[in-house]
């Protein structure tokens, strides 16, 4: 790797925090989103000094956190240039792949010839639902006839997804994973982006979705800026869902999690223990727990809570490490017509003790200029299409 630029690069996903609408947000629906500055209105207040200190609210369009007159890190926000509003997309595009087609979406359900196969080749009694429906929802609405039958329940929303869920114990978490796998198969080439495990455990009222969560998504149609620093020998550490995101590619270590606090704990063991390289984490919580179910106070705890983890993680970094934190998308927990992630804005903000505070990065036409800037700061050319900022963020 380069001896210029930072041997570390920490990239922290908070999954879903978009900024604000884009341009054309309101061919998404999501007209007027806000994920940030609206969960803050409806929560009533957010307490992250750390981000604050950063820069977080001196991003274009942020009016919920106070901008400080000299900024320790750079900031500003990134545009999405693929069409549509999905964590695969988002992260495709990040790490230099955008796309130049949506995902297909199912709203009135899958077609009878996929779920007939679905249900033929798992030797399943049938399936319920097959419909968009919100997760939580349709758990606690079906979960009983899904013990009493054995039929899975199959569902989906305004993201390109075929989610199955099942009981962990009535039904069986390998078996969850095996009809999965079965369904990777059979939507590869339909197009669909992802097939989501969606194991659940507990009684009737009180069920609850569990972290054996499992993605099962397409393989991105090109390299990404993951391949290339593995193919150039660099450490590349995917923590949380990174590794289901990319098809299992361009990661030379993948640690599984249970949250945003469990994530922000593997990423400061990273810290650690990892010389050089990338350490690449979605922190999933912002979105599932709180974004999906229109829980902005819950959202506020979250970013609060991350907000000390990040604190925690700033004591093991060194002079040389750039981190960057950014979003894939929104998902406005006030944006009450669905349950849906809201096409936005991402923020991006730059920290570590070589960057230059208070530089205002502006708005950048896509979120591969992060893939771009990570791939200079370990030493590559970046392939692009993106467009680093490195050189604009490191002093000296």
């Amino acid at each position: 790797m380069g001896a210029s630029g930072p041997r570390r690069v920490f990239l922290i996903v908070l999954d879903s925090l978009g900024v604000g609408a884009l341009p054309d947000a309101d061919r998404f629906g999501d007209a007027g989103a806000h994920t940030l500055d609206h969960l803050v209105a409806a929560a009533g207040g957010l307490d992250v000094p750390r981000l604050a200190e950063l820069g977080l609210g001196c991003v274009t369009g942020v009016t919920s956190v106070a901008c400080p007159p000299h900024p320790s890190g750079a900031y500003g926000r990134c545009a999405e240039v693929s069409p549509g509003k999905d964590t695969s997309t988002g992260h495709w595009e990040m790490l230099g792949c955008p796309l130049d087609f949506a995902f297909p979406v199912y709203a009135d359900g899958f077609p009878d010839e996929v779920i007939d196969e679905f249900v033929e080749r798992c030797e399943l009694p049938g399936v319920l639902a097959n419909r968009p429906a919100s997760g939580t929802t349709i758990i606690a609405e079906l979960g009983p006839e899904h013990i009493a039958t054995g039929k899975p329940i199959v569902y989906t929303s305004a993201d390109s997804v075929f989610q199955v869920a099942a009981h962990e114990e009535h039904f069986g978490l390998e078996r969850l994973y095996r009809c999965c796998e079965v369904a990777r198969e059979i939507l590869t080439p339909l197009g669909v982006g992802r097939v989501i495990a969606r194991p659940f455990v507990g009684e009737e009222g009180a069920y609850q979705r569990t972290y054996n969560r499992k993605d099962y998504s397409l393989v991105p149609p090109r390299d990404t800026g993951l391949d290339r620093l593995k193919a150039a020998g660099a450490n590349v550490v995917g923590i949380g869902k990174i590794s289901d995101i990319f098809a299992g590619r361009g990661l030379t270590e993948s640690v599984h999690t249970e949250g945003n606090r469990d994530g922000m704990a593997a990423v400061t063991d990273a810290a650690r223990r990892v010389d050089s390289g990338l350490v690449f984490v979605n922190l999933v919580d912002f979105d599932m727990l709180y974004g999906h179910r229109r829980d902005s106070a819950g959202y506020r705890r979250a970013l609060e809570e991350f907000d000390a983890d990040y604190r925690e993680l700033e004591k093991h970094l060194r002079d040389d490490d750039l981190v960057i934190l950014t979003a894939d998308h929104g998902n406005d927990p006030t944006h009450t017509e669905t349950t849906d992630h809201t096409r936005e804005y991402v923020p991006v903000v730059v920290a570590g003790a070589k960057v230059k505070g208070g530089v205002d990065l502006g708005t950048r036409t896509s979120f591969a200029d992060i893939g771009a800037t990570v791939e200079e700061a370990l030493g590559l050319t970046p392939a692009g299409p993106g467009r680093s900022f490195l050189a604009d963020v490191i002093a000296g």
